[in-house]
């Protein structure tokens, strides 16, 4: 904070410099997160995380296969969720934490995507669709219709991943190149008022 006296004895309290330039910094995060369209990131992850675990919900009443035992649209569903609000909430209030916090949690999702990839590609590499055998009715065997649905149902939650994969990629990169354009700035943000002030006072 500094301090100026005139000849006439008024005391200023001048603007301190670094709470300006944080104040700037601030402004120019907050400008930048809204240039990257978190808040439409953040929403697209929501709903394919929905999508995912809804389309999964009809494997369950077909053969049991490791997607279904382990779970995969389940956990990698609501990891998608969860990465979709913190995007959401990085928009509204955009600080250093929530960014970093943000970062964290797309690399995350980055990760446990590609492993949900994995495991639905060697799902379905084990249990290929079964042959039509026709029935007495000339139309296939049940296990047909069931393996078909299956593997349909799991084309399009691996599809769902691999685009999730990529938006929570752009996400962290995005991210991490704001953090480093303004991470110098992190010391300041707990001790900085939210505005700067300017007042005088008189001596007799």
């Amino acid at each position: 904070m500094a301090v100026a006296v005139s000849r006439d004895l008024t005391v200023q309290v001048l603007e301190d410099v670094n709470v300006v330039k944080l104040n700037d910094r601030q402004q120019a995060l907050h400008a930048a997160v809204q240039r990257g369209e978190t808040k439409c990131l953040g929403v697209s992850q929501m709903m394919l995380g929905l999508m995912v675990m809804s389309y999964s919900i009809p494997l369950h009443f077909t053969e049991l296969t490791e997607v279904i035992t382990l779970g995969v649209p389940w956990w990698s569903g609501l990891m998608f969720m969860m990465a979709g609000v913190v995007a959401v909430v990085l928009e509204k209030h955009c600080t250093m934490k929530i960014l970093q916090v943000c970062m964290m949690v797309s690399m995350v999702t980055v990760v446990l995507s590609v492993v949900a990839l994995i495991i639905y590609s060697v799902d379905m590499s084990n249990h290929p669709e079964e042959p039509c055998l026709k029935t007495t009715h000339y139309s296939c065997n049940d296990k047909h219709y069931a393996s078909t649905l299956s593997r349909g149902l799991k084309s399009s939650i691996l599809l769902f991943t691999l685009v999730q994969t990529a938006i929570s990629a752009t996400l962290f990169s995005l991210l991490f190149r704001q953090r480093h354009s303004f991470g110098q700035y992190t010391s300041l943000t707990q001790s900085a008022p939210p505005t700067s002030t300017v007042t005088s006072s008189n001596q007799d």
